[in-house]
């Protein structure tokens, strides 16, 4: 059996829908990951093959100010998980970000690139994957940008913002990756079935900055909003975020065979599923 942790969230939603009888889900009212005692006595109680971690705190500028929540939730519940699935012979899947790296490289992460964090969050993301070791058997594996029907998300904030205004400004000098959850379970799931270990990136492929994002997210729904750019220095968030932070992703294509599709294909999928 394959256990989803945070199976409420918008990753949770689209991986047990995916699964369906081969996962069980639990949530927040289920199982404490900050309580040893707690994620103990679930994971001995249900003895699941596999654990797949998507509980987090995703709020990168309330890291900023909740350092110990952040630490607490993305670093040391992801210890107390390992120990358990070590303990009971489990696979730890765990779920990390591009946030771990600072964006100076200039040309797209793989897996054995060094982490350099820039916020909170990014740091607290770093432990988590520090602390997925604690298992034997785990797999760490990071995405970017994520969007889904289940949860807040960017295309969401677009499309509410452009059906008021007819004019938005949007950041247009950090690149990534846009990806949609369904393509980031498809691609876990093939990494469990595929029996891998380690670290792997996935997400869909090709990248934009946010403002390019924004414009296709209005194309597609046609939605004539006109996108002016803006800098990240300009927006003075309260965490830092890396620039270039797109994440390479061929060796999960290598050991798996499963290619994510671009990100333009998978926002006109995800635009049309939302449609129905």
């Amino acid at each position: 059996m394959i256990l989803v942790v945070g199976a409420n969230g918008m990753l949770g939603r689209d991986l047990t829908a995916l699964l369906g009888d081969r996962c069980h889900g639990i949530d927040i009212d289920d199982i404490d990951i900050t309580d040893p005692g707690s994620v103990l006595k679930v994971i001995g109680d249900l003895k699941p093959e596999v654990v797949i971690n998507c509980a987090a705190y995703t709020d990168v500028d309330g890291c900023e100010a909740n350092t110990e929540t952040a630490m607490a939730v993305n670093g040391e519940g992801v210890a107390y998980l390992a120990m358990a699935c070590r303990d009971n012979g489990a696979l730890l899947v765990q779920i990390s970000t591009d946030y771990i790296f600072d964006g100076g490289k200039g040309t797209p992460y793989v897996e054995d690139d060094a982490p350099c964090p820039l916020s909170v969050y990014g740091e607290s993301k770093q432990a988590g994957e520090m602390n997925a070791a604690f298992s034997p058997e785990h797999l760490i594996v990071r995405t970017q940008w994520l969007y889904g029907v289940h949860g807040k998300n960017f295309v969401e904030t677009m499309l509410r913002l452009g059906a008021e205004k007819d004019e938005l400004t949007v950041v247009d000098d950090q690149i990534g990756s846009p990806t949609w959850t369904v393509d980031l379970a498809r691609a876990i799931i093939a990494l469990i079935d595929s029996g891998c270990r380690g670290i792997y990136h996935a997400a869909n492929a090709d990248y934009c900055s946010w403002n390019q994002f924004a414009a296709a997210i209005f194309e597609e729904a046609g939605l004539a909003v006109s996108v002016k750019p803006m800098t990240t220095t300009e927006l003075n968030r309260p965490a830092r975020r890396p620039l270039y932070s797109t994440l390479a992703c061929d060796k999960l294509t290598a050991d798996t065979g499963f290619s994510p599709q671009s990100w333009r294909d998978a926002l006109r999928a995800y635009l049309q599923l939302r449609s129905k």
